[in-house]
């Protein structure tokens, strides 16, 4: 492997930690053969998004507190054509650019649309149909009000899934979430995600009149605590009742007759809904247009991921070298410190974060820092060593412990970086602050997704080719052989 080092901190830091080296042991040679060779000449001869929510009010209230107008909307919609053509500048012929314009200016016509889309959902056999139908025949609606009944959420494995639903719900301006008593766990859940997208819900306590007076009474307080307010009492379709009629000669006449629909409550809401009906369109759009940023950003993510990991591998494998040829644990940490400053200049100009030399010398030594406090460096030692110790081969170099070790922590340090940066905005001038917190954070779950014990064999046996010439892992294999 042939790397070309044009990086005066990478270069600096390995080309000092090979002169400290050499002062304590000149006489140690680190000529090999193969790959690890040119490895080693290359050491020595050098001389680490969101939006974070507010817990969203309720319905009408919540669509209130918004500051939502037409000028929001299109700054949200701007955005997302930033991270569009950002994806067109780094990936000009990206299969998804095409359906990625052809949605935000979609976005664009959305803005005036008149039609206000409610969509009425819940589980099996709370009375969707039927509450449409009553409110159709009894509720002056306007035309542009559409009414959309959506498939049942909770239904059976194999059935359409609640999350495609909520999707389904998610594109329209208005929510009727229906439920016939408490909430159980899994409706909680989906009201839940409907506050958390920001989308106005009204929750409708349907088929009151199947309750006693205080069992209903007792079921509306229950909802209105765990809702925060905004329920509603309906009854779309009363169960008929018995009419006794005394008549003045004694006899008695019955007969069942039908309640008219009880939804007075609802039909006051729905009033209210018709007048907000401009802002629930521009909150629609901007919710869509949040979405399409999330998939844009996805997409662009992904594209800089592929430029960002031949990067990280090229920079562990400098840092195995560097560690394996000094066997000083002090002169290994001199040496990775370098090559990680260098590899945060390097991703940091993928991810439009630009750094200085000194920026990117704080930012690895942050990292640095994190990672001993947090006990990844103690963690993945032990692990690496007890994976080499399986494989009968850390009898062959002192140093395989320290290069190996040194690989993985510069890999963890890469990507722990790739996923920070995927957090952060995409904008013109990025800043290069740290948020400690978020950084701890990512490294402990890249950590964590890289420590499986399959995960760490193969990239043990992987490292072992890097840095041990050929010669010596046929004595291993042989050795392995013997013992076996």
């Amino acid at each position: 492997m042939v790397v070309k080092l044009q990086r005066p901190i990478l270069v600096g830091g390995l080309g000092l930690s090979f002169s400290l080296w050499m002062l304590q042991s000149w006489h140690d040679s680190i000529v090999q053969v193969g790959e690890f060779g040119l490895l080693s000449a290359l050491a020595v001869g050098g001389g680490l998004w969101l939006f974070q929510k507010n817990r969203p009010k309720d319905s009408l209230e919540q669509l209130d507190s918004m500051v939502v107008n037409r000028a929001t909307v299109e700054s949200a919609i701007a955005k997302t054509e930033t991270v569009i053509n950002q994806l067109a500048q780094e990936a000009e012929n990206h299969t998804a650019l095409e359906t990625l314009r052809k949605q935000v200016a979609q976005l664009l016509l959305e803005l005036d649309r008149q039609e206000i889309k409610v969509a009425v959902t819940g589980g099996k056999s709370v009375g969707k149909s039927t509450l449409i139908k009553v409110l159709k025949e009894n509720v002056e609606t306007p035309s542009f009000v559409s009414l959309e009944e959506t498939a049942p959420l909770f239904r059976e494995a194999g059935e359409n899934s609640d999350a495609a639903v909520l999707a389904e719900v998610a594109k329209s301006d208005f929510v009727l979430f229906l439920t016939n008593g408490d909430l159980t766990d899994s409706e909680f859940q989906a009201l839940q995600q409907l506050k958390a997208a920001n989308q106005p819900t009204i929750l409708v306590l349907n088929k009151q009149d199947q309750y006693l007076a205080d069992e209903n009474a007792s079921i509306l307080l229950s909802l209105k605590q765990r809702m925060q307010g905004n329920v509603v009492a309906t009854a779309a379709s009363p169960i008929p009742i018995k009419v006794r009629k005394h008549e003045a000669d004694g006899s008695v006449q019955e007969w069942m007759e039908q309640p008219a629909p009880n939804i007075q409550q609802l039909r006051g809401q729905l009033g209210e809904l018709v007048q907000q009906g401009q802002r629930l369109v521009w909150l629609t759009t901007m919710r869509k247009a949040g979405l399409l940023k999330a998939e844009a950003k996805n997409w662009l993510n992904g594209t800089r991921r592929d430029r960002a990991t031949p990067i990280i591998e090229q920079y562990q494998w400098i840092a195995a070298a560097a560690a394996f040829a000094n066997p000083v644990p002090a002169l290994d940490i001199l040496a990775t410190a370098a090559i990680n400053a260098q590899m945060v200049m390097d991703l940091g100009n993928i991810y439009q974060q630009k750094f200085s030399l000194e920026q990117a010398q704080t930012v690895a030594g942050t990292m640095g820092s994190l990672m001993l406090k947090l006990g990844l460096v103690e963690l993945s030692t032990k692990a690496i060593s007890t994976v080499l110790k399986s494989n009968a081969v850390t009898f062959v170099a002192g140093g395989v412990v320290q290069g190996v070790s040194a690989a993985y922590l510069t890999r963890v340090a890469g990507l722990s970086l790739v996923e920070y940066f995927q957090q952060q905005e995409i904008a013109i001038d990025s800043g290069t602050g740290l948020n400690l917190e978020n950084l701890r954070q990512t490294l402990q779950k890249v950590f964590q997704q890289n420590q499986q014990i399959g995960y760490l064999q193969g990239f043990v046996k992987q490292s072992m080719k890097r840095l041990l010439p050929e010669v010596q892992q046929v004595e291993v294999v042989s050795t392995q052989k013997a013992m076996g």
